[in-house]
């Protein structure tokens, strides 16, 4: 990583402790690792291993695939993806079906996950990428069935910085929880992406969560890094 990209990433770091609430007491690392292969110009393999902490669960690790199913790419989105390394930015239309396996303590049984994804892309004026992405959580354990559904935006724009871009953004996502039969969780990111040559990319943020589902409501505080590695 050049001279650049070493400020960069510490000058981000800062911000987000800087920026953490005085009751953080129990701000909480979640890490995660991402594979992405193209198995031809339309299809790409997932396999991801992560750390989570979402909809009022309790900490869980989760582990499993997806595929990706791309649509044409648009000619005006290649002027906000020119510089990332993820190329299903550069395409209007993704949709995705993967599977996660999510292990429980002391032997207990643990929970499949099926996930369908859509996301959609949206080109912006001064190169800034818009980004909708609806999922489902469908989770089964015990012959037990429930399901959770989630609305992500995202807004990004990859920086110049002599020959390097980082790209910063910041989001928001909502979910719908079947067994609260409401919207019970919300959640904000900020974070930012360093690319490290073609196939390796460091994605560093923070993310607040307020969740109603239980009484009394939850704030969670997170500090999260996703080691995406790009291979074809």
């Amino acid at each position: 990583m050049n001279r650049m990209a070493r400020t960069a990433m510490v000058i981000l770091t800062l911000v987000v402790f800087l920026y953490l609430p005085a009751s953080a007491q129990s701000l909480q690392g979640v890490p995660e690792i991402d594979t992405y292969v193209k198995l031809d110009p339309d299809v790409r393999f997932t396999f991801q291993v992560k750390e989570t902490r979402e909809g009022g669960d309790p900490t869980q690790a989760e582990i499993g695939p997806s595929l990706d199913f791309y649509l044409k790419p648009l000619v005006k989105l290649k002027g906000a993806t020119e510089f990332d390394l993820d190329d299903s930015k550069s395409r209007f239309l993704v949709l995705t079906v993967g599977y996660r396996y999510l292990p429980e303590a002391n032997g207990a049984p643990g929970t499949n996950r099926l996930e369908p994804v859509a996301r959609i892309n949206f080109p912006m004026k001064g190169r800034f990428l818009l980004t909708d992405r609806s999922r489902a959580d469908i989770d089964w354990q015990n012959g037990d069935l429930s399901w959770r559904y989630r609305n992500r935006f995202q807004i990004e724009r990859a920086l110049r910085i002599h020959s390097y871009h980082p790209a910063p953004y910041i989001s928001v996502e909502f979910f719908y929880e079947s067994q609260y039969g409401k919207w019970s969780d919300t959640a904000l990111y900020a974070g930012c992406l360093f690319p490290i040559r073609r196939h390796v990319e460091f994605d560093l943020y923070y993310e607040h969560q307020n969740n109603t589902g239980s009484s009394p409501n939850q704030q969670l505080e997170q500090l999260g890094i996703i080691l995406n590695l790009f291979l074809r």
